[in-house]
């Protein structure tokens, strides 16, 4: 193939055969400019650079996927994985792992928790259905700032919108999901 190939084009050879050099490329066409994102995100290099290893092998290894669409964007799409790693490895895998661990300490028990049914409604449930209704914008600022734990101000440097934007999204993606579970 001549030319250079379009991120789309790069992500599909790896998703569906595991092109090693479509990797690569992918590769080198973005951990230069996410690593240099994440450095200004946080000052431990050894961090970053392990933020990113992870990135690209969620993406290798097909975790992580990438549904493209007249307005998809590789590398926003990167950021998201990226930004999402380094929150989870500087707060020691972040709201994710506590609760992974409060469930895992009560799996012991006969009944089912109040996580545990909730957990399953994000999942099959009613709930599910109306978090995918939300629009990407308010989902994000739900993702950041319920499912990371992350602040307003927090959420707002990730996403790279200003704080009050944050929070008018969350109280839109509130006012919405109660609309709809009720």
């Amino acid at each position: 193939m001549s030319g250079t190939r379009s991120d789309g084009e790069l992500l599909r050879a790896i998703a569906a055969d595991a092109d090693r050099r479509a990797f690569e490329e992918l590769y080198r066409r973005y951990a230069p400019w996410l690593t240099a994102r994440l450095r200004g995100r946080c000052a431990d290099p050894a961090v970053v650079d392990d933020v990113v290893q992870e990135t690209f092998l969620a993406v290798w290894r097909g975790t992580a996927r990438y549904r493209e669409t007249e307005n998809a964007d590789a590398a926003g799409w990167l950021w998201r994985i990226g930004s999402r790693r380094l929150i989870d490895a500087l707060r020691g895998d972040g709201a994710r792992g506590r609760l992974r661990q409060a469930l895992a300490r009560l799996r012991h028990r006969d009944e089912v928790s109040a996580e545990e049914r909730v957990l399953a409604g994000v999942e099959h449930g009613d709930l599910a259905g109306a978090l995918v209704r939300l629009s990407p914008e308010l989902r994000a600022v739900l993702q950041a700032t319920v499912i990371d734990g992350l602040t307003t101000r927090e959420a707002a440097v990730l996403l790279g919108i200003p704080p009050g934007t944050v929070k008018t999204r969350a109280m839109r993606a509130r006012k919405q999901l109660r609309a709809e579970l009720a």
